[in-house]
């Protein structure tokens, strides 16, 4: 039976107490995390988001009712405990900050009983993540989440703190505002007084904090809810958070430095890391030549190496053909593995094969210095010799090879780089590695809808040596653009924004967008800038990412409070779900099924 808390008020969390309180009269409440019944000792764990504290019960100290009670205890009921602190009876654990203390249980107040929960409460369990997610509030109560969640709040109080003291305003943007579709696709929010008409939630706060430099704002932070419609993939979320910020008068450099000294800060603070400053940079092509990703995983080597013109003449078609197509040959050696069977190499070809390779080749080093390869019957010796050679192939080493246009053999060699390093182990959850990418292509061609689109947004400012490009050769013009990379994970990005109406005309241009389509998509922001505009640059973190990646987890699901799965619904509410014909009727929509429901 629950009873109420009858004036009692908590003097501790449970690990706010220790060897330092012995002797001490406190009252503590939480969760009951598991009962021993040793007869005349009752021994009770007791749970808050601090951590465990030992609870003892024995009949002269707690009397015959409250011993009694104590008897009755069953995990995950939300008891209050009043009784002294006392130096641990048997011996000290040191696992449990509370290790050298006990409570002696002097009254006991069940606040609320518990039906049996359906998984553990309990680290590091294995119970299926639609079970967790659809009990969440069970979930969210186990110290490995509580600690991810913790360590969550924290990076933003820390943020808004340094931030605060690096002279930035916190400025709230609005949630309901106009659909921009470029790039992913916005969510709708239908307008009941305006009938037939749509907000959008945010995919970002772009355009307003570009509107507060012009406003004169100077410097701008927001931890921004953004909410993006986008196909499924196994960790994204239809909203999630940004750290968003903006500065006026400013250049890359700028942005930069304040935003390495808040990671400095952060990874210091919260994980006791020494973030290393300057942080390394690297150019958007070096880091595709090298590591095939604008994302490289620095933590290990096995560089791309381009063999493009070892085998320009070579006797094997699939590399001739690929370089008279415009393509390149490119390999990487997995140290280690040459003595991988065939059914497991054949696996690594479906891989390729999923991000667009036609197939891969490849040279096993064994143990003789003889080769196993895929095309060794097309070429000479002496080929085989420099290909191995150029990529510093061993006995012992595995040499794989894609040919095709460069964007596929990028794109194959770069996840096949991170697959490897995963079965050999090599991807360390201690060891932080960041990297900032710089100047980005301006442009990337759409086959889809056969034009060059902003490879970021609109309102990236080209590289100055660049601008004379823009017209003749758009392909090659670079940005001021700028991300932040840690461990393979772009955990950040941002530019330089275009300030000049006569470079911004001219970028709409190299888009396709007419004036008329320019002001129509984006004619507010182009108002403002009639009215004088300061130079201006951003930068904006995926923050279910950072913290992602400081927790050492393996999905934003585990960092944050309510997530969505998939199919980017939550199991917790069964949202998104149907509403009734009065509220559509109010909003002016009607419903129409396809033919497949």
């Amino acid at each position: 039976m629950a009873e109420s808390m009858q004036g009692l008020k908590r003097s501790h969390r449970c690990t706010e107490l220790s060897a330092a309180n012995i002797g001490e009269s406190v009252t503590v409440m939480g969760w009951v995390q598991k009962r021993r019944n040793l007869g005349s000792l009752i021994f009770v764990d007791l749970r808050d988001r601090s951590g465990i504290l030992q609870i003892v019960f024995d009949e002269n100290e707690a009397g015959t009712e409250g011993f009694e009670k104590a008897g009755t205890l069953r995990s995950e009921y939300v008891v209050a405990i009043c009784g002294t602190v006392a130096k641990r009876g048997g011996a000290v654990n040191p696992n449990l900050k509370t290790g050298e203390i006990e409570i002696q249980a002097k009254s006991l107040r069940v606040l609320s009983e518990s039906e049996t929960p359906p998984f553990p409460i309990e680290e590091n369990i294995t119970t299926k993540e639609e079970l967790r997610l659809k009990y969440r509030c069970l979930d969210l109560r186990r110290p490995d989440i509580q600690a991810n969640i913790i360590m969550r709040s924290k990076v933003a109080t820390l943020t808004r703190a340094f931030l605060a003291e690096e002279g930035f305003l916190e400025i709230e943007t609005p949630m309901l505002t106009k659909s921009t579709p470029e790039g992913a696709r916005d969510y709708l929010v239908p307008s009941r007084i305006h009938p037939g008409k749509f907000y959008a939630l945010p995919q970002s706060p772009q355009l307003f904090k570009q509107m507060l430099m012009c406003a004169g704002y100077d410097r701008y932070m927001q931890i921004a809810r953004c909410f993006r419609d986008e196909d499924l993939r196994a960790d994204r979320q239809p909203e999630f958070t940004q750290i968003d910020m903006e500065l006026s008068f400013v250049d890359v450099d700028d942005v930069i430095d304040v935003n390495e000294r808040l990671l400095a800060k952060l990874f210091k603070e919260i994980l006791n890391v020494e973030v290393k400053l300057p942080i390394q940079r690297m150019t958007w092509q070096e880091a595709m030549d090298r590591f095939g990703s604008d994302k490289p995983d620095l933590r290990f080597d096995m560089e791309l190496k381009d063999i493009t013109d070892l085998v320009k003449d070579c006797g094997f078609g699939v590399f001739t053909g690929a370089i008279e197509a415009g393509g390149s040959v490119r390999g990487i050696n997995a140290k280690t593995l040459g003595g991988m069977p065939r059914k497991k190499i054949d696996a690594l070809v479906d891989f390729a094969k999923g991000y667009g390779a036609k197939g891969l080749a490849y040279i096993a080093v064994q143990p003789d210095g003889t080769y196993k390869s895929s095309f060794a019957k097309f070429m000479s010796d002496e080929e085989m010799k420099a290909i191995v050679s150029a990529l510093e192939g061993e006995a012992g080493d595995l040499l794989l090879f894609a040919a095709d246009r460069n964007k596929i053999v990028y794109n194959v060699l770069g996840a096949l780089r991170v697959e490897l390093a995963e079965q050999l182990g090599l991807l360390n959850k201690d060891e932080f590695r960041f990297v900032w990418i710089t100047e980005f292509p301006q442009f990337e061609w759409s086959d889809e809808e056969e034009r060059f689109v902003a490879m970021h947004h609109p309102f990236t400012m080209p590289m100055d040596e660049d601008l004379d490009k823009l017209e003749s050769d758009p392909g090659a013009v670079r940005a001021k653009a700028y991300d932040i990379v840690l461990n393979g994970t772009e955990i950040g990005g941002g530019s330089v924004r275009i300030h000049q109406a006569d470079v911004q005309s001219r970028m709409f241009r190299a888009l396709g967008l007419t004036p008329e389509v320019a002001n129509e998509k984006f004619g507010f922001l182009l108002d403002a800038f009639k009215y004088g505009v300061p130079p201006h640059a951003g930068l904006a973190y995926g923050l279910d990412r950072l913290v992602m990646i400081m927790a050492k987890r393996d999905s934003i699901r585990d960092v944050i409070a309510f997530p969505k799965v998939k199919d980017a619904s939550c199991l917790l509410t069964d949202a998104p779900n149907v509403v009734d014909e009065k509220q559509l009727g109010e909003l002016s929509i009607e419903i129409t099924k396809n033919e497949t429901e």
